[in-house]
């Protein structure tokens, strides 16, 4: 047969042609989707399913560490079993560069996908740390520098009396400087608050004295139901022209807070020399000798409505109150007797 009468393709045969080139395209496009799907299927469920870790750990993530270093920690660590799941799924949700350094405690069995939630919004270990009311601001600094969760130094001793002592929540590398100015800040907060609602005719014209007397008040109760009553005392005192007469303030002048761990003597009380020597001032000693709590800072700008002038213990580790010198002089009598029965045994 000559080239001249050989049939050629028509145009049915192209299009039949390529109707099946595109279905063949087609399936095997749809078989490339159903793989990927269930492979994205298969990670998700490893990524999802409960982690190898029988009991809760405690991870410290370095700062500066990426991606390749956490996912090879977790899996050193016992957290996670494969960190090379944790690492295509963090990269696939684009959260590489989201995870957060600084100590975690990771949950028995927690997943990958929980622990990529714990890292991803920095939930990480809080320590608290707790100040005493009272305590002075060189016992604060001593707190804080032996706190080893805590790092850097303190530039030096704050004020006395300038920072607010109660407890903090705290992150393992914090700088100790930090939490002073934290302190310092939650104080200042406290009496701008506070301030505005003070009570009318207070001795005192400034916050800065407010501090002072609420130091004072800190120092002779621990009895928080009676802050306000020993506020009133002082506060009383002081619109009449009287003496505080604190022995915490002469303690304060001898020790600058440090427990004296003996009994005043009739020479320290008469010692005029002493600046904080409230027997022998008509005035707010020079500075605060403590740190104060919220209660004795309140309890100062709005003290009890009480006309009494003196307190003396009661020997249950409160106080009983006195609005004249007869009648505390009844009180300190009875407390003598207790004082005196303590030491004989009865």
């Amino acid at each position: 047969m000559s080239e001249a009468s050989a049939p050629k393709p028509g145009k049915d045969g192209l299009a039949k042609f390529l109707i099946g080139l595109v279905l063949v395209l087609a399936v095997l496009a749809v078989g490339a989707l159903g793989a990927a799907y269930g492979g994205y299927k298969w990670l998700e469920a490893r990524f999802e399913a409960p982690g190898p870790s029988a009991e809760d750990t405690v991870v410290l993530l370095p700062r500066g560490a990426g991606l390749i270093r956490i996912a090879r920690q977790l899996e050193e660590e016992g957290v996670i079993g494969d960190r090379r799941i944790f690492r295509i799924a963090v990269t696939l949700d684009n959260g590489d560069r989201a995870l957060q350094a600084g100590e975690y405690e990771i949950p028995a069995g927690a997943s990958m996908a929980r622990i990529y939630e714990l890292l991803r919004t920095g939930q990480t270990v809080q320590h608290s740390v707790t100040f005493a009311e009272g305590l002075t601001s060189a016992m604060i600094v001593a707190t804080l520098n032996e706190t080893e969760v805590l790092t850097g130094e303190i530039a030096e001793v704050p004020a006395e009396g300038t920072l607010l002592p109660e407890t903090y929540l705290v992150t393992r590398g914090t700088p100790r400087q930090e939490v002073i100015d934290r302190m310092a800040a939650a104080q200042d907060e406290l009496l701008d608050r506070l301030w505005p609602s003070r009570a009318e005719d207070l001795p005192f014209e400034t916050r800065e004295e407010a501090i002072v007397l609420a130091s004072v008040v800190e120092k002779e109760t621990g009895v928080a139901s009676e802050r306000p009553e020993v506020a009133a005392v002082f506060v009383n005192r002081l619109r009449r022209g009287m003496r505080l007469e604190s022995d915490p303030t002469i303690i304060y002048g001898i020790s600058r807070g440090e427990p004296l761990g003996r009994g005043l003597r009739r020479s320290e009380i008469d010692n005029a020399q002493n600046a904080w020597n409230t027997y022998q001032i008509p005035r707010l000693p020079p500075t605060p000798i403590a740190n104060p709590g919220r209660e004795s800072i309140a309890a100062v700008l709005n003290p009890a409505d009480s006309d009494a002038l003196f307190f003396v213990a009661d020997g249950t580790g409160g106080h009983v109150f006195a609005e004249t010198y007869a009648e505390h002089q009844r009180n300190v009598a009875r407390w003598r007797r207790i004082e005196r029965q303590r030491r004989d045994g009865r």
